[in-house]
């Protein structure tokens, strides 16, 4: 018997088994965005699966793909539109997952303003932040009022997109979030309106992915990872409300209304499979950019995302 008493002893005083370690870059501080990766931390899914996950908000939001490039990040949250122009530039990247399954980005205008269709765009001036990708956007949504980027005025808000479209500085913005700005502007009393990108001749894509270094990465870890968040965002569709107890009560800075009502909208965007990967999706996307002149060439999708799934 004290044989027995002094194994269980053992036993009991055993430390518990390492968790493998995994950092994981933010695209921005947090917020309903993240709410699959919260909960997993939250809920104790990552745990489940044996990892440690380490969450980092960038300083700047243009360094994640960069330390995940430069191994100094595992896993970073990024936007399929400019993964394309990464991997082009010769960035060691790929896409290992989906955590936001459709665009977020609209054409935001007021919704009792001069602009009622897109060929009331002529002559008016766009708000933009981001050069390049949000242009090509743009472009592609003009041509279906039959204008082109030289019928209007281009005018960079440096991210004010929703007070400077409230303030009438300009007439629209591009790169507005549907479940963000939209929902600001109406807690401010000035309604907006969005031009949905993918109802305006676009190529329909995964808004927020994450990408990791293919030199680099682990691909156990990797799946691990996804299986984790995608048992969250199971319980987050099954329980919105207390999914959002959950979430909100990691920060007071979440504790108001804007963030509530990102949180509903959100929900239906969410990847409910993080690993699978739509290739056509991404090889039409890579071909609307090389015809806007973004790109030189297409290359095939297995340079720009991977199925972790596939790979079992």
């Amino acid at each position: 018997m004290r044989v027995f008493a002094f194994l269980a002893g053992l036993l009991c005083a055993a430390p518990a088994l390492a968790q493998d370690e995994l950092t994981l870059m933010l695209d921005w501080f947090v917020n309903p965005d993240h709410g699959p990766i919260v909960i997993a931390q939250e809920n104790g899914y990552f745990a489940d699966e044996g990892l440690d996950v380490e969450v980092v908000a960038p300083a700047d939001p243009a360094d994640p793909p960069k330390m995940v490039a430069a191994g100094k990040a595992d896993l970073a949250i990024s936007y399929q539109p400019q993964l394309h122009l990464q991997v082009a530039e010769e960035m060691p990247l790929i896409r290992v997952g989906t955590l936001i399954a459709t665009p977020l980005n609209c054409l935001l205008v007021l919704d009792d303003g001069p602009v009622q269709e897109i060929s009331d765009l002529e002559g008016r001036k766009i708000g933009f932040s981001v050069a390049g990708v949000e242009e090509a956007l743009l472009s592609a949504i003009l041509e279906r009022g039959g204008l082109t980027l030289d019928d209007v005025e281009l005018v960079n808000v440096n991210w004010s997109l929703a007070p400077s479209l409230m303030s009438e500085q300009v007439d629209a913005v591009i790169g507005a979030y549907r479940n963000f700005e939209l929902n600001q502007m109406e807690i401010d009393g000035v309604p907006g309106r969005c031009f949905y990108l993918e109802e305006e001749g676009l190529p329909p894509y995964d808004e927020l992915i994450y990408v990791a270094n293919p030199e680099r990465m682990n691909e156990d870890t990797l799946r691990r990872f996804m299986a984790a968040t995608e048992k969250a965002t199971q319980f987050i569709v099954n329980h919105p409300q207390e999914s959002w107890e959950i979430f909100s009560a990691t920060s007071k800075e979440l504790q108001d209304e804007l963030n509530e009502k990102a949180w509903a909208d959100t929900i239906p965007r969410f990847a409910l499979r993080p690993e699978a990967l739509d290739e056509g999706r991404y090889a039409r996307f890579d071909t609307f950019l090389k015809n806007a002149g973004l790109l030189e060439k297409t290359r095939p999708v297995s340079e720009l995302a991977v199925d972790l799934g596939a790979h079992d």
